[in-house]
């Protein structure tokens, strides 16, 4: 395949907020990369932009991982972030996580929790525990109506029993064992603030169940699959889009995600964010490339293939992998 770009569409509306504040997206040297090691999920929650599923077919195999592996030892990745559906539904999950390890990486991984009580996984605890990887763990909410609502009938009270089990190994305790929960609103508007809904879950957790965690991430819902469908169906598109749009916020473009991070899918093809790779929108909007045809280094100031969904990195106080972008 080339390295052409793609014919140039039309200015969305998230790029016109940039040219509105004379702003340049662009890549910054990589910091991560995130893998999605596939969409197969013991959940199929409602507001997923994967349309993870227990269905899902798509998973990586080992031979995608070790050319995974390869690059990162030749171009000497320090921080990786593994991401599915639910990635330990991989059954080479645990082989790959290692084989960064090997490399001396620190690894973080995105847990949905309730896998954690999967039969044969009730070990992962303890597993995670003896690799200091560190867990970024879907939460939306510290009430089981609101949980339920979003992830299924029973996930609320699933999610606390897993959480029980991480805080007995050390996590959310430990300062080596960093256990942050992720809320993500639960309807058609933006989370509000980190800090005060960080002191809210810590309050509610730690009285109800004696639940104890590291950090709390904010996390918009963005207007793509499952929370786009759900969208149209309430008739709800447009007016989220309009209030992401006035909500745009100009102090997070530096910190966005995709500036310094590169996301690759389950058959190894590399895009700017998670978002961007289920949309199938391409690396700095090129044609399609595998991860190991690619040097990091030629991408410094390269420019970040963008859509509409954008505004929800931007809206407010911002939104990433790593929550919230701005007080």
């Amino acid at each position: 395949m080339t390295n052409q770009p793609l014919r140039q569409l039309a200015p969305n509306p998230f790029d016109t907020c940039l040219d509105r504040y004379g702003l340049r997206l662009a890549r910054a040297p990589l910091q991560t990369l995130q893998v999605n090691v596939g969409k197969l999920c013991n959940q199929a929650c409602h507001h997923c932009h994967v349309d993870a599923g227990p269905k899902r077919t798509e998973v990586m195999t080992w031979e995608t991982m070790a050319r995974v592996l390869d690059w990162a030892k030749r171009h000497e990745i320090r921080d990786v972030d593994i991401t599915g559906g639910a990635p330990e539904a991989n059954p080479h999950f645990r082989r790959f996580v290692d084989g960064f390890l090997a490399l001396g990486a620190s690894v973080t991984a995105r847990c949905n929790l309730t896998v954690l009580l999967e039969p044969g996984q009730e070990d992962f605890a303890a597993w995670y525990a003896e690799r200091n990887v560190r867990l970024v763990c879907s939460l939306p909410c510290y009430t089981r109506a609101n949980v339920d609502a979003q992830r299924g009938r029973g996930v609320f009270d699933k999610s606390i029993e897993a959480l029980r089990r991480l805080n007995a190994v050390g996590y959310g305790i430990q300062e080596r064992l960093m256990l942050d929960l992720v809320y993500n609103p639960g309807g058609a508007f933006l989370p509000g603030p980190q800090a005060k809904l960080e002191a809210d879950y810590r309050q509610h957790l730690h009285a109800d169940f004696g639940i104890e965690f590291t950090h709390l991430l904010t996390l918009a819902n963005l207007p793509i699959n499952r929370f786009a469908h759900w969208l149209e169906r309430e008739g709800k598109y447009d007016a989220y889009l309009q209030l992401l749009e006035e909500r745009f916020n100009p102090g997070t473009v530096p910190e966005l995600m995709c500036r310094h991070l590169l996301s690759v899918d389950w058959r190894g093809y590399v895009y700017d964010c998670d978002f961007n790779q289920m949309l199938n929108l391409p690396l700095a909007g090129c044609m399609p490339r595998h991860l190991w045809d690619i040097d990091p280094a030629t991408l410094e100031d390269s420019a970040i293939a963008t859509g509409t969904h954008c505004l929800g990195c931007t809206a407010g106080a911002g939104s990433s992998c790593g929550g919230a972008l701005s007080g």
